[in-house]
């Protein structure tokens, strides 16, 4: 079965991943750590790249087979999650070619492990024939999974980043730990050292939520658009609706603060974070209640 093997990949390659660095810790101290993992980066980046492309065909193949079959389009919670995890992966992957993000890399294949597998599980439901159809419901599938699948990699670099100012403040750094800083290297968290600086992280970070507002934006609008025509009201008033209308105005909110009153650091992850989570409720979290909960497709 085709949907399974993504998620097969994404754990051996994290199960590598883990097991290298560990040993590197294992068997160098600190500063001959940092300069191997500098070294390292510099040398393999171009494998790992080309090995994170290995598995986006794998997985966008694994999507196309479970959301395009000869019953229809078949699109769930499950199905959401799948895809949003492979558009952030690709977006990862983008910015692998101008930054060494390796310390993000065991968090995004973790997550994208867990959300390639669920689609096996929970099936979905198939979209009316005259929802595929509609011009407008077309610009909002495509527009609303991108815009997920980019603010999903700005929350999980806020995650990152949030581990970063904390080790930052802290004068006893060595003493410093985090659950992924242990499960991955097996003592306190050098991950955040193959990171790039804490002010590159956040300038790329709102340079990914800019672009991603934008098409959220997008993705709200065309949705009542293509309400109306395939519904025939203009605004139908639900808590996805709510929740899609209330998660655009706090990340439109956040750009602004950022912009003019210079909100950051901390302050500005914790607003991502909560943007997103948001957001995740407009569409996945109402799916999954409908799908799992309730039981109705």
């Amino acid at each position: 079965m085709l949907l399974i093997y993504p998620t097969i990949a994404y754990l051996l390659t994290l199960m590598m991943i883990v097991i290298h660095n560990r040993r590197m810790v294992a068997d160098h101290d600190q500063q001959e750590v940092q300069r191997e993992i500098t070294l390292t980066s510099k040398k393999h980046q171009l494998w790992i790249q080309l090995f994170i492309l290995i598995l986006l065909v794998l997985h966008g193949v694994a999507c196309y087979q479970d959301i395009f079959t000869s019953e229809g389009i078949v699109f769930g919670f499950a199905q959401a999650l799948s895809l949003m995890a492979w558009v952030a992966i690709t977006l990862y992957w983008i910015e692998g070619w101008f930054f060494t993000l390796n310390g993000m890399l065991p968090l995004i294949l973790g997550l994208a492990m867990i959300f390639s597998f669920l689609p096996v599980v929970f099936s979905g439901a198939i979209i009316s024939t005259k929802a595929v159809h509609s011009p407008g419901f077309k610009l909002h599938f495509i527009t609303a999974n991108i815009a997920y699948g980019i603010m999903f990699l700005a929350a999980l670099q806020a995650i990152l980043m949030t581990m970063q100012d904390r080790s930052l403040r802290s004068k006893q750094q060595k003493d410093t730990s985090s659950w992924m800083g242990i499960i991955v290297l097996g003592r306190s968290s050098r991950l955040l050292e193959q990171l790039p600086p804490l002010l590159i992280m956040e300038r790329v970070m709102f340079n990914i939520i800019g672009i991603g507002f934008c098409l959220l934006t997008i993705a709200v609008f065309s949705g009542i658009f293509f309400s109306q025509s395939l519904f025939g009201r203009p605004l139908i008033i639900d808590h996805k609706t709510i929740f899609a209308l209330l998660s655009w105005a706090m990340f439109g909110g956040l750009l602004h603060a950022h912009w003019r009153v210079g909100l950051r650091g901390a302050e500005a992850s914790k607003w991502v974070l909560g943007s997103f989570a948001v957001l995740v409720l407009a569409y996945i979290g109402s799916r999954f209640v409908l799908e799992v909960i309730l039981h109705r497709l």
